[in-house]
């Protein structure tokens, strides 16, 4: 029972926070607003972290029994799982235009893209080759290593957000379908989703 409403709470956030880039949402309010929806991202951004704040403040308070600690040859793993993610996002980041990210690059020039790129194509080059969403697998990696101690109310909110993470993704990715057609899902036959399987795979075995 202590848990429900942390469930509760990091539950509805996750699903507010979807809705509001859903296609349902952002045609009805592209139809709406016009030539103002170039402000939608920004403003979607900055009620997602405001919302965001209040639920690292209080809804990350350990609670329940300790179930894992990362310690002694573990913390090895830790660090290298640290600088993986911190890679991904760094490599990411370079491939991503950020002030469309931030919701900058719409208002300047009215158009808004799923994807990142600043032509709002579909690169697949550099880390992109590897995973489709580099940022996407580096929070995952730092959900699972933020704490040092992983106590039952850790591992409640890090499998809510790992599940959230996962199923955002899948539905970004039939918008982007619907956006690039045939050139994403070429994209996607050749590169893994998160974790680049399909990489390892062709330098292991040369498919």
């Amino acid at each position: 029972m202590e848990f429900i409403l942390l469930i509760i709470l990091w539950c509805a956030w996750c699903v507010i926070h979807s809705a509001m880039i859903s296609l349902t949402v952002t045609n009805y309010l592209k139809n709406k607003l016009g030539g103002r929806f170039r402000f939608y991202r920004l403003f979607y951004n900055i009620i997602a972290l405001i919302t965001l704040i209040p639920l690292l403040i209080s809804g990350t308070e350990p609670t329940g029994q300790l179930l894992f600690r990362w310690a002694g040859f573990s913390l090895i793993f830790q660090f290298l799982l640290a600088i993986t993610g911190l890679l991904l996002f760094l490599f990411g980041a370079i491939k991503y235009d950020m002030l469309q990210l931030l919701g900058i690059r719409q208002i300047q020039s009215g158009k808004s893209y799923l994807s990142l790129s600043k032509t709002g194509d579909i690169d697949t080059s550099g880390v992109l080759s590897l995973t489709r969403h580099p940022w996407y697998l580096a929070a995952i990696l730092f959900i699972w290593i933020r704490y040092s101690d992983i106590y039952v109310s850790t591992l409640v909110v890090n499998i809510i957000l790992t599940i959230y993470i996962g199923i955002g993704t899948i539905l970004e990715e039939q918008k982007l379908i619907i956006e690039h057609g045939d050139h994403y899902r070429t994209y996607r036959e050749k590169v893994s989703m998160l974790f680049p399987f399909k990489w390892i795979v062709s330098k292991l075995f040369g498919q």
